[in-house]
């Protein structure tokens, strides 16, 4: 009788076992915690309940279906298009796009995959705007490019509940033929910019001459000491050339009278 009596108190702990366990299973299945990047979408029975979290959310096991969502920003790299701009030329070109989710019923609701419908879109967008302007806008406006991208790309995916923060064009692979046709354009930009410096220097040269030669004809004892600074320029530490400057007074007098009977002979 004592058998029997364990036998059945054993029976009784272990049926009590039983259903503590399945409890237990019960509560694990209808508590989640959702941490603070994160939020709970229910459907219950199939219709939405609406989306749950942070913390610790109640659901009703086998009543209710939940998909978790991820609300920190994504990074999603844009492959390689290849793109015939305006001006018809071929290039390639890739962006990064940077979103996240704003509505998490939406994302999961709107649409079947968000993370595949925004990048198909961001490919489809990045032809279609590169391809709607030319090359050098491509190049020196690469802002502009980069807002418009934005703006599309976030005003498409708004019904699915995403936000696009930013969209960055990275790399423009041109072709060969376009690189050599580039190099020589600059090229010769900075041969004409030479040039016209140069044409700058020598009218500024110009104009400064033509004021000294006016301050000479005023006073000419400036060009006596212009003649003292070229020699003392001409002569250096290490040059043999001895040089004996003469003043030009006394010089004159003979001048004159060498011109004196050619003036002479003009006036008669």
């Amino acid at each position: 009788m004592v058998v029997d009596a364990l036998l059945g108190v054993l029976s009784n702990i272990g049926s009590w076992v039983g259903v503590i366990f399945i409890l237990v299973l019960i509560l694990s299945s209808a508590v989640k915690i959702v941490p603070e990047y994160r939020r709970l979408v229910i459907f219950r029975l199939g219709r939405l309940a609406g989306s749950r979290g942070p913390g610790i959310v109640f659901v009703i096991p086998v009543v209710d279906r939940v998909v978790f969502v991820d609300l920190r920003i994504l990074t999603m790299d844009v492959p390689v298009q290849e793109v015939i701009t305006r001006d018809n030329v071929p290039i390639k070109v890739n962006a990064v796009v940077y979103f996240r989710v704003m509505d998490p019923s939406h994302s999961v609701v709107e649409v079947e995959n968000y993370v595949m419908a925004t990048s198909q879109l961001a490919q489809t967008t990045l032809r279609s705007v590169v391809g709607s302007v030319e090359l050098d806008e491509v190049l020196s406006s690469r802002e502009k490019i980069n807002h418009e991208l934005q703006m599309i790309i976030d005003e498409r995916t708004d019904p699915w509940g995403i936000k696009v923060s930013a969209v960055e064009v990275k790399e423009l692979e041109l072709p060969e033929g376009m690189k050599r046709a580039m190099a020589r354009q600059a090229e010769a930009e900075r041969e004409r910019r030479a040039k016209i410096i140069a044409a700058e220097g020598e009218l500024q040269a110009a104009t400064k001459l033509s004021e000294a030669a006016r301050q000479m004809e005023v006073s000419p004892v400036t060009l006596q000491l212009r003649y003292l600074q070229t020699i003392r320029e001409i002569s250096g530490e290490r040059n043999s050339t001895t040089f004996f400057p003469i003043p030009l007074d006394l010089v004159k007098p003979f001048i004159d009278r060498v011109f004196e009977p050619g003036k002479q002979r003009d006036k008669e």
